[in-house]
Formats: C-alpha cells, sequence, structure tokens
C-alpha cells in the first residue's frame, strides 16, 4: 500500500486533510492552527512532496522524518504533522478494519464524560446556558468565562478590584445554578496576570471548579507553576502547546493538575497519546482540547479510549461563541459524528479508523470563512489578552 494524494481542504473554518493510498482507502485528518489555516495547507502540500510513494503504515517514522525534517516548530508546523497524523491513523484503522483506539492497545472504556461550550455575552445568558446544559442531562460545563468576552472592538478597562470582585460573582453564580451535580470548567483564556490569576483563584475556591484553565499565557512555564503553588483549584493547560517537550517541562515543575493536549496541534493521535502517558506517570489528568469539528472529537476519542487518566472530553455545541455565528451541522459535515447519550457521555466510536468520513457535498455546502485578525486594545491603546 503507497500513499498517492494529500490533499488539504478548508471547510468553513475548518482545515482538513484527506490522504488517499493506491487501495482506494482514504484517511482524514484536521488541523488545529485556526489562525493560520493558510499556511498549515501550504505546509501540508510541502510535506506531501516526501509522502506520495511511501507506506502509510509507517507512522511513526513519517512523524519523526516530518518532525526533524528541518528543525523548524510551531504551531503551523505542528498543525500539518497533527492532520497528516490522525489521517495515516485513519488508514491504518481502516487497512486493519479495526478502530485506532485498538491499535494502540485497545480501550480502557466504552464512553467518555464529556463538557459543554455554555456561551453567552451576559451573565445571565451563561447561567441560563448552564441551566439548559444541566436540563439536557450534561454533568460537566465549559468555557465558562468568568469576564464576559466582550466586543474586540470595544476598549477595555476596569480596575483591579472590579475585576476580581465581578468574576467572583459571577463563578458564584454558576455554582448556584449548577449545582452539586454539575462540574464547572472556568476558562480564563490566559487574559491574567500571575498576581491576578492567585487573588482570583483564592476568590473562587469556595465554587469549587473543577478546574481553573489557562490563567496566564502559556510562554512561561514558571508563571503557571507559581499560581498552581498558590492556590487550591486544580490549574489545566496546554491547548497552545506544539510538543511533548513542552508538556514535559510544564509538569517537571508542578505547572498542571490537569493536561490540555490538543490532538490537531500536538502532532496527532501520535503526540497526544504520549502527553497522555506522560502524565499518567504522575498522576495527572487528561482533559483533550477540541473546539473544532467532528473530526477533531473522533480522534481526541482514541485517547479517551486508551488513556487511563482521562478525566473529561471538550464536546462544542452548535455555536462558534457570537449570537447568530453558527458551526457547520455535524451530520451534514460528517458521516459518524459523535453525539451526547444525555447522561453527560459520547459513546466511544468501534467503527475501522476514527470512525467518521466528509460527506462528499461539504466543502460546496460551507465554503472556506477566512478569520479577521482583530485583537483587543486598552483604552490607553496598548494591547489586550482576550
Amino acid at each position: 500500500m503507497r500513499i498517492e494524494s494529500v490533499i488539504p481542504i478548508f471547510i468553513d473554518r475548518y482545515l482538513f486533510v484527506e490522504i488517499t493510498t493506491d487501495t482506494g482507502i482514504v484517511g482524514l485528518g484536521e488541523s488545529g492552527a485556526w489562525a493560520f489555516q493558510e499556511g498549515t495547507a501550504a505546509t501540508i502540500e510541502r510535506f506531501a512532496e516526501y509522502l506520495v510513494g511511501k507506506d502509510p503504515l509507517k507512522i511513526e517514522h513519517h512523524w519523526q522524518y516530518l518532525y526533524r525534517w528541518t528543525h523548524f516548530r510551531g504551531s503551523v508546523v505542528m498543525g500539518a504533522i497533527s492532520a497528516i497524523d490522525i489521517a495515516l491513523w485513519d488508514i491504518a484503522g481502516k487497512h486493519f478494519e479495526a478502530p485506532v483506539h485498538a491499535l494502540l492497545g485497545g480501550s480502557v472504556r466504552d464512553r467518555a464524560r464529556v463538557y459543554y461550550h455554555v456561551f453567552g455575552e451576559t451573565t445571565d445568558e451563561l447561567c441560563e446556558g448552564i441551566a439548559a446544559a444541566r436540563e439536557d442531562g450534561y454533568t460537566a460545563v465549559g468555557h465558562l468565562t468568568p469576564f464576559l468576552d466582550a466586543p474586540r472592538e470595544d476598549a477595555y478597562f476596569e480596575t483591579h478590584a472590579r475585576k476580581i470582585d465581578d468574576a467572583a460573582k459571577a463563578v458564584a453564580r454558576y455554582r448556584d445554578v449548577a449545582g452539586p451535580d454539575v462540574d464547572l470548567c472556568i476558562e480564563i483564556h490566559r487574559r491574567l496576570a500571575p498576581f491576578e490569576a492567585v487573588q482570583l483563584g483564592l476568590a473562587i475556591q469556595d465554587s469549587t471548579p473543577l478546574f481553573l484553565e489557562d490563567p496566564v499565557l502559556p510562554d512561561n512555564f514558571d508563571e503557571m507553576a507559581y499560581v498552581a503553588s498558590k492556590i487550591n483549584i486544580p490549574i489545566a493547560t496546554g491547548e497552545r502547546f506544539t510538543s511533548l517537550w513542552e508538556f514535559q517541562m510544564l509538569l517537571a515543575r508542578g505547572g498542571a493538575q490537569l493536561v490540555r493536549p490538543d490532538v490537531c496541534i500536538v502532532g496527532g493521535i501520535t503526540g497526544a497519546r504520549k502527553v497522555a502517558a506522560l502524565a499518567e506517570a504522575s498522576h495527572i489528568g487528561v482533559v483533550p482540547h477540541n473546539p473544532l469539528s467532528p473530526v477533531s472529537t473522533a480522534a481526541c476519542l482514541q485517547i479517551a479510549a486508551t488513556a487511563p487518566n482521562f478525566v473529561l472530553q471538550e464536546f462544542p455545541n452548535d455555536s462558534w461563541g457570537t449570537a447568530g455565528d453558527m458551526r457547520p451541522d455535524p451530520d451534514k459535515l460528517v458521516s459518524g459524528s459523535a453525539t451526547h447519550d444525555g447522561e453527560g457521555f459520547v459513546t466511544i466510536s468501534n467503527e475501522p479508523g476514527i470512525g467518521v468520513a466528509l460527506r462528499a457535498d461539504a466543502a460546496e455546502r460551507y465554503p472556506y470563512r477566512k478569520r479577521e485578525i482583530l485583537t483587543r486594545l486598552h483604552v490607553d491603546g496598548s494591547v489586550v489578552d482576550q
């Protein structure tokens, strides 16, 4: 069996890759470098120059070859490698007529607990979303920001006291609505300085969040470790990391209690499975990052199936987070998409490969939408992290 073609495919805000073999098997993967889809697609096309004609089953060898080729790293390169890796695992599963998780040693669970994205422009709307998710049977809700992501066109200013006090009150309201039977995953989006993150963590600990996600920027592992050492809430981070070695440096510093590898940017199923194993050695939980399509979800579920230390799976809803900005319908985008079982879980597919395939008309139905470059500014003209 040989690779005949490697084709990047733009659909809505997603970037997929289809790898076709001379036996007719088609593998599907997805990139997670969502702000740089054009650059990632160009990198995939460069990698295709190497891959065409090769045996698709030599997955680890191809991963090492492409990763170590020019010594360059980063999100665009790793988004391309991740998409290719997922597609190669999909091919392997279909070739051996087995789900990918069977090739990784077999599943340790039959279904994966998920958390539901809750969006809203006001605290009231977020509370309504929590209540609706609870009614639908979810036992965890996430993407919950206590800071309300205002439009990036709006200049920002808050006093420190107002910022921390309002955020703590918002989280307390979330807990009141959720009750003790729904876990809260508090999302900070890397927008706090370390001293702010510590004060917020101490202010919301009585609301018992499952985790505090990305309280500070991912640039400095020591800063994340500092925050983790000062608060009594588990830190979850890693969605912006592009390699196993970044996770190693984070964990060596005690910088997280839950890791968030993104299978579409950390090196695909190959990379994410290694991160999960690394975390397992320190009894660190795994919460795979998944803000993308049902293809990403299907790839993540291979990790959920095989990692003993899996805790929770991010499961996007039907919105991109802004009123009226809807994601493609999963069933019109792919066949085999994972669905919520009404009890807070999704069933892990036993179909060959990753278990999903693009619909033939998906690209026509959902034309590509390029992301606007827009960063929020402070009232003094400086850049704000949001």
